[in-house]
């Protein structure tokens, strides 16, 4: 398969591994990249810029393929030291960033220096177009359907993805809702030069998560994922669990008035618990709408090798069969 964004980034089918914390580990994204795919390491899971230099050196012992670093710049008190892992990510020889939270153009600079290409995450056209302006060479456009962060539009990927391929001149990727053939093929058609999976690629052998985390995605159905944090302006799609439910009826008694605080227990820290230690209820965590679509736990080739060919059989046959 051919696109502008393998071409842009060296890879042998359009299918990028997003970045998720406590997934995006070494083992993963070899995995995605050895099967023709990009995959991504999650830069803050990493503690500190050590540790990430320590994770990409770790990967280049398992691929010689191109894979890349996500690195979410996010508003805190302590923020993370950034110019730390921008330098891991460059002096790991990393030729592939993508970037998601805040505006990422400090920092485009010393990347492109480095001949470091960016694709950054937007929710909407408007952010879309911003990341372009500032010199991004790609972007990743994610629909209201994907698991974490859909923005503030709640705009799906039927209208989202046409609405870029009219405004942007770069190459984009769909994400939210991205599973197979099918989804593949659908993004295509709609202007998308390939795909970003977020939640499928948790369902697969390689991803580094317990068990129960596979198997809760593959028992859920399309109806299993909430939305929480609306009222903080950080809405984030989220599996249903008994955490999550003690969420939502906080945010229902307490309605404009709430504040983090208020849902600190089910919302901080709660990630190592639940990919590491399996424990399913310990707290809300990013889950795309996308369950509904996953029915097994492949390995990472298996899962991108029937992607690309149910792609193929849907271009070129059954649609080509209709003209």
């Amino acid at each position: 398969m051919k696109t502008r964004i393998t071409e842009l980034f060296g890879i042998q089918y359009p299918i990028i591994q997003g970045g998720m914390h406590f997934v995006g580990l070494a083992e993963l994204a070899a995995a995605v990249s050895n099967a023709g795919g990009l995959g991504i390491i999650t830069g803050l899971t990493q503690k500190t810029p050590e540790a990430l230099a320590a994770e990409i050196a770790r990967c280049r012992t398992m691929t010689d393929k191109p894979f890349g670093v996500n690195l979410t710049f996010i508003p805190s008190v302590t923020s993370p030291d950034y110019p730390g892992y921008v330098r891991a990510i460059v002096e790991g020889g990393v030729k592939i960033v993508e970037t998601a939270g805040n505006n990422p153009q400090k920092w485009l600079p010393g990347l492109h220096e480095a001949c470091v290409k960016v694709i950054h995450k937007c929710t909407s056209v408007r952010h879309a177009l911003k990341a372009q302006a500032i010199g991004c060479d790609a972007v990743s456009v994610n629909g209201f359907e994907c698991g974490g962060h859909p923005g503030e539009d709640d705009m799906p990927n039927f209208i989202l993805l046409p609405r870029a391929a009219e405004e942007l001149d770069i190459p984009f990727v769909a994400s939210g809702g991205m599973a197979d053939g099918h989804s593949l093929a659908a993004a295509l058609a709609l202007g998308a030069e390939g795909v970003n999976m977020g939640t499928r690629f948790i369902a697969t052998k390689e991803a580094p998560v317990h068990e129960n985390v596979k198997q809760a995605i593959v028992q859920a159905s399309e109806l299993d994922t909430r939305l929480v944090m609306r009222q903080l302006r950080n809405t984030e799609r989220v599996l249903a669990n008994a955490a999550v439910e003690r969420l939502l009826v906080k945010e229902k008694e307490l309605g404009a008035s709430i504040k983090f605080e208020d849902i600190i227990e089910e919302v901080a820290g709660v990630y190592p618990r639940i990919m590491k230690s399996g424990e399913m209820d310990a707290g809300a965590w990013s889950c795309g709408m996308v369950a509904g679509l996953i029915h097994d736990i492949p390995t990472v080739k298996e899962l991108i090798e029937r992607i690309v060919a149910e792609a193929r059989q849907i271009i070129g046959k059954r649609l080509a069969a209709m003209l």
